[in-house]
This record gives C-alpha cells, structure tokens and sequence, in this order.
C-alpha cells in the first residue's frame, strides 16, 4: 500500500501557536437554542449541541434547488458545491487535501467499510493490533474482519493506573506480519491522548498501516493528520458541533490503491467510490458550516480558516483547562469520589465512580438538578473493564465550547448534594 506521499494540504502557511486570543464564552453560547433551556450540558464526547449556523445551513441547503450532483440545472449546481465545500472545510480542519476527504452514514460505518475493504489484501498469518483504550467502533470491526480473514489479533493494553497508552506498548504487539494498528487519538472514556505520532513512527517501522480513531479528539485538538502520521483518520461532526455523520481523511493514492464494494454504474473516482449512494447534502452543508462556527470561536487577524481554527482551538483548550482545573479541584473535595482520567495529556473529559453509590442514580439526580452528565461505559467496553468497572462505567463529565464556569459550579453543588456532603 502506498504509504509515503503527504497529503499536499493547500495550506499557505504552517500551524503556528497564535497569541492569546480572548474566549468570549458568553459570544459563544449565544449561538446554541438548548442552551435557552436552562440545562447545563456535560455530555458533550456523546454529541454537542447544535449552533444557529449550522441549523441555518441546513435549512438553506434544502430550501434553495436541490438534485443529484451536476453542472446542468440550478439543483446539481448546489449539490456539487454543497459537496465541494464541505471537502474543503474538513480538509481545513483536519489538515488533509479535500481529495482525501470521504463522507459516511457514521464514523462506524466508514471504519466497517475499510476493514472490509482492507481485510481483502490480508493473507492467514497476518496479524492486526487493536488497543484496549479504543472505543468498540475502532476494535470490533478489526476483530471481525481479521477473524473472516483468518488473521491474528493483537493486543496493545493501557496501564489503568495512569490510563496511558504508550507507544512502547503498541511496539510489543507488532511484529513483521503486522498490517494494520487501530488506535485512538483520544480515549472518548477518561480522555487519554496517546502518543499517536510516536506509535505512527513504530507502526510504519513494521511495514503496516495505521488507522486513528479521532472522534473525541477532533473535538477538542486541532488535527494535523501529517503529523500524527495516520495513513485513515476518522471523526463525527456530531461531536464538534455539526450534523450526524462521518468523515474518513486519508491520502488520494492510499484510497485509490483500494477497491471498495460499489454499484456497477457508481463513480470509481476517489473519493466518491468509497460513498455509498446520495450523499446527505444538507448534513454537508451544516458541517461546513460547524467547521467555520469552531474557526470563529475567538475572531482575530488571521486570514485563512486553517489559521482562524489555529487561534480558535487554542483559544478553545485554554478555555477548557480552566474549567477542568475547577472540576478537578472540586471533585478532589468530595471523599468518596474516585476520578479515572488521570493520563498527563487528556482532553477535559473525567470519568467518576462513587464509592457505595450508583452512578445511574447520580446521573438521574444531576439530570433533576438540570445537569447533563450520562453512567455508562459509552462502547468503550475494554477500556471500562480493564479500569475495574465491568460494562457498567462510570458517571462522564464531558466539557464543550459552550461549557461555561457557572454550569461547572451547578455540576459540582449537585454532586455534592447527591453524596449528601
């Protein structure tokens, strides 16, 4: 597979760390209706709330004339720009080529695809390397289409001590059958960020591919797909703002060196061969949209929308550190709390458990108290059982651009109401 072509993004300056633009979180929450609700949302790795662009974007792009792509009639003309420009904004914010760019039903069912895909190439022998931090949706279809190919399955296993997965870990599993290593850029449990870059370098020593979960990353990094060496990124704009649906980056070469299952007459251009059917062109046009609301999160000087995501996301992370001090703090005061993301490097997500008490109830509790926090394991199944806590979980305390300080103190003074401190 080819493997050593960049993904000749056309961006016209490098990511720099820009100067400390200000958050204006109250700007910020202005543009989201549920928040008029007066619910305080925690439950933002499962999806964010939807802003007034987006909702607008989608509106716009199915009341204006609408058909099946082409250059012909008012209607092909907008589902080919819709498209176009939904390309263009992922690659934007994801650091790609918009001819990498593929869009699916759902992060799943782009992963399934390309194991399927993939498992084709694969000869009995051959092993596969999965992770127990991964959310199931970047395991199961590894195992599955190993086990139809007749292929190994290895295991790269976090510390639960500390939550981190190192690359030293992922090396023990590989070996010179190795062909694919399927890791998250960022744990959708207790939020570890492993070091993707330094397990790409191992990864691709071994002759294999490297496939990244980034569903809960892409929400709160900004993604550079050269730099964390990825051969397939994959992520929700659900989960940062957008529609439901998936988006897989790759490289143009890497995907035409694939052969999909497709409809006889279906395009074998690349990226669309990979598209299965009509594309949801209102969703496309509210991703865009999204992608451009996170490049205004913290207007400035810059001109291009990489460089406005740039300054945005770092905006954006200082934000999210400051709250995630305070719940830190906070939850440090309670006793009988038992924090579970705790790797050095860690999006602003906390998984809990309370000693003697259900997480269930705690959830139902904060929901009476306006809180959004959800229990569960949220398909990260090994990870929750390699943590001790079975299929059960724990209670999640998820951050997003909207979270403001006073929702984290209403988080905080219920939870201490529930444990009754």
């Amino acid at each position: 597979m080819p493997r050593d072509l960049p993904h000749d993004r056309p961006h016209t300056a490098p990511d720099t760390v820009p100067d400390a633009t200000p958050y204006d979180i109250d700007a910020v929450r202005a543009q989201f209706p549920a928040l008029e609700s007066g619910t305080a949302f925690f439950d933002g790795p499962g999806g964010t709330q939807t802003p007034l662009p987006v909702v607008q974007a989608v509106t716009d792009a199915l009341t204006r004339p609408l058909s099946n792509r082409g250059q012909v009639t008012p209607g092909e003309r907008n589902a080919e720009a819709l498209v176009s420009g939904a390309r263009e904004a992922l690659a934007d914010l994801l650091g790609a080529h918009p001819s990498g760019v593929v869009f699916g039903r759902s992060a799943t069912q782009l992963t399934y695809d390309i194991a399927r895909t993939l498992a084709a190439t694969w000869s009995p022998g051959d092993e596969v390397v999965v992770s127990t931090l991964d959310h199931d949706s970047n395991i199961r279809p590894w195992v599955q289409a190993a086990a139809r190919a007749g292929v190994q399955v290895r295991w790269a296993e976090f510390d639960p001590a500390t939550g981190e997965l190192t690359a030293d870990a992922v090396r023990a599993a590989l070996s010179e059958r190795t062909r694919l290593v399927a890791v998250t850029a960022a744990s959708n449990l207790i939020g570890t960020r492993p070091p993707v870059a330094e397990i790409s370098r191992a990864t691709h020593a071994a002759g294999a591919l490297l496939y990244v979960d980034g569903v809960h990353y892409a929400a709160h990094s900004l993604t550079d797909i050269d730099a964390l060496g990825a051969d397939f990124f994959v992520c929700s704009p659900y989960k940062f703002l957008g529609p439901h649906l998936g988006v897989l980056a790759s490289r143009k070469s890497l995907l035409e060196s694939l052969r999909p299952d497709k409809l006889l007459p279906a395009t074998d251009a690349v990226p669309e061969r990979f598209e299965l059917g009509t594309l949801p062109y209102e969703f496309l046009a509210g991703t865009r949209a999204a992608v451009d609301v996170l490049a205004g999160l913290a207007p400035g000087g810059a001109s291009g929308r990489r460089q406005r995501l740039a300054s945005s996301y770092a905006a954006l992370t200082r934000h999210e550190d400051g709250l995630r001090r305070r719940i830190d703090e906070g939850l440090a005061g309670l006793a009988c709390v038992t924090v579970h993301a705790r790797a050095a490097d860690r999006t602003p997500t906390q998984l809990l458990t309370l000693d003697g008490r259900s997480t269930v109830d705690a959830c139902h509790h904060l929901a009476r108290s306006g809180v959004s926090a959800p229990s569960g394991s949220f398909y990260a199944l090994e990870a929750s059982r390699r943590l001790g806590l079975g299929d059960h979980g724990g209670l999640r305390i998820g951050l997003a651009p909207y979270t403001s300080a006073d929702d984290v103190d209403r988080l905080l003074d219920a939870l201490t109401d529930f444990l009754g401190q």
